[in-house]
């Protein structure tokens, strides 16, 4: 069936004219992904937007650019002028910024409670999942643009054919990752919902009870109205498993035989993916995805179930297919570096779970089955270390050689025995690897000039700062010689 999107701003806005009281907007950490996509919406909303953050970075400077004022460091006196604080989980009530703001009686709001109010009065579509949520909300993003519907999006990560990770749109169409870490997505109430996978992750969230977290996903897909839709992967058993539970319309899509949008003969051509995708009542789809992996594969077919059923049409989603760039740090191929003994393939991904380290590998075995694989990891918190650690060392084994860094705890202590020393003697002892622990990751180039061969695909791998190290790597002329002396 057809919906109609051309409802415009304007309209959006008077429907909601109280929301106009608000004359500035405070963002505490407003130089993370999911903070900053929202204020950018906002201050193209034409809202006075400010936000402070411990250090600048692109984000920050490219919100100061479009008229955000970002303070560089916390302090009450940051707040003198908010109508409304916006903070995420990661925000200590400590913070003084947070205590100035409860003193002067001011709002203090959630993320996921401003996005809520974004997506108000909108079609909202929203991406949920343990994995591929980014990715997903990019390739929805997409084919939407594709077909001239001009949407507003909300991600998590850079969607690299816009160059931003948010951008305010003219219809009414609001695209955005919903992030379960907190479980704050259950303040969202899109129209459609995505579900990718659901694995044991944030447990700290859910008192440690992987059936509340199971719980927390059927309550969030009961907030559609009884006239939304559910898209869910029906490869992955868990949402398999609670689809009896879901008293909306469930459309399933993945490569199993049941699927209502099915993926068939899936093959890799480098940086490419290639498959069919089996529609009920349209035509089969020979699709061309821009990004590799079968993981991506199921996340196209996702983006290709929601697009199916608002009747966009097959040539604007073929297009999006094949125009994709990806996203920011998802199996993002930084090019080519000199080794001194060669050059060397550089990718960058942000996967920071055993899953995500997976499929990425096999997306690098897939593509690039004549090169050794060289992983440099950094696990990330010390919290999903301790309870994943046998399954972190599984998959890590799988590669040829294996640099590993220390935790990037994200704020959380130090656990003993869940740190990046422990990984690599673990992975040693069963005798497949002997992975190289580098304590500092300065001294990385020296590792790797000793290591690196011609024809090495680096896979620089986490979600804390080993992007960083990517980027300097990518502009990096190790040389042999100098190095080994060094």
């Amino acid at each position: 069936m057809t919906i109609k999107h051309t409802q415009d701003l304007a309209q959006i806005r008077a429907m909601v004219p109280e929301m106009r009281r608000v004359k500035c907007i405070h963002f505490i950490g407003i130089g993370g992904a999911g903070m900053s996509g929202i204020a950018e919406v906002l201050l193209n909303e034409g809202y006075q937007i400010t936000g402070s953050d411990i250090a600048s970075n692109a984000v920050t400077e490219r919100l100061t650019e479009k008229g955000a004022t970002v303070y560089i460091g916390h302090a009450a006196s940051n707040v003198a002028q908010a109508s409304v604080v916006v903070v995420s989980t990661a925000i200590n009530e400590q913070n003084p910024e947070i205590k100035a703001a409860r003193e002067r009686r001011i709002p203090v709001v959630r993320r996921a409670e401003m996005l809520a109010e974004l997506m108000r009065f909108r079609h909202g579509i929203a991406v949920a999942g343990t994995h591929g949520k980014t990715t997903t909300t990019a390739l929805v993003t997409q084919i939407y643009s594709e077909a001239g519907m001009d949407p507003t999006f909300v991600n998590g990560g850079l969607v690299k054919s816009a160059g931003t990770n948010a951008r305010l749109g003219s219809s009414r169409i609001l695209i955005a990752e919903a992030d379960e870490s907190d479980a704050s997505f259950l303040h969202l109430q899109p129209m459609v919902t995505i579900v990718t996978n659901i694995e044991a992750d944030h447990m700290d969230t859910y008192g440690g009870d992987f059936e509340t977290l199971k719980q927390t996903f059927v309550d969030f897909l009961h907030n559609l109205p009884f006239y939304g839709q559910a898209i869910l992967c029906i490869d992955d058993p868990v949402v398999r498993e609670l689809i009896p539970r879901v008293s909306r319309q469930v459309i399933t899509y993945g490569f199993s035989e049941d699927a209502d949008v099915r993926i068939e003969n899936y093959r890799q051509d480098g940086q490419q993916g290639k498959f069919t995708v089996v529609r009920q009542g349209r035509a089969n789809l020979d699709i061309t995805l821009n990004i590799p992996g079968r993981h991506n594969a199921l996340n196209a077919s996702a983006a290709i179930a929601v697009a199916t059923e608002d009747d966009i049409s097959d040539e604007a989603i073929l297009r999006a297919m094949a125009n994709t760039q990806g996203t920011g740090r998802r199996f993002d191929h930084l090019g080519e570096f000199e080794t001194g003994r060669g050059k060397a393939m550089l990718v960058d991904d942000y996967g920071h779970h055993p899953t995500e380290v997976g499929v990425t590998i096999a997306a690098a075995r897939n593509g690039w089955a004549d090169k050794r694989l060289v992983m440099i990891f950094q696990p990330h918190r010390y919290t999903r270390t301790r309870d994943l650690y046998d399954d972190f060392a599984n998959v890590l084994e799988q590669v040829d050689v294996l640099l590993m860094l220390d935790v990037y705890s994200a704020g959380e202590k130090p656990i003993a025995g869940a740190d990046g020393r422990s990984l690599c003697r673990t992975i040693r002892s069963r005798g497949k690897l002997d992975p190289i622990f580098v304590p500092d990751s300065k001294t990385l180039p020296s590792v790797l000039a000793n290591v690196l061969q011609d024809g090495d695909l680096v896979l620089t791998q986490g979600a804390g700062d080993v992007g960083k190290v990517a980027r300097e790597l990518a502009a990096l002329e190790l040389n042999v010689e100098r190095m080994q002396k060094a």
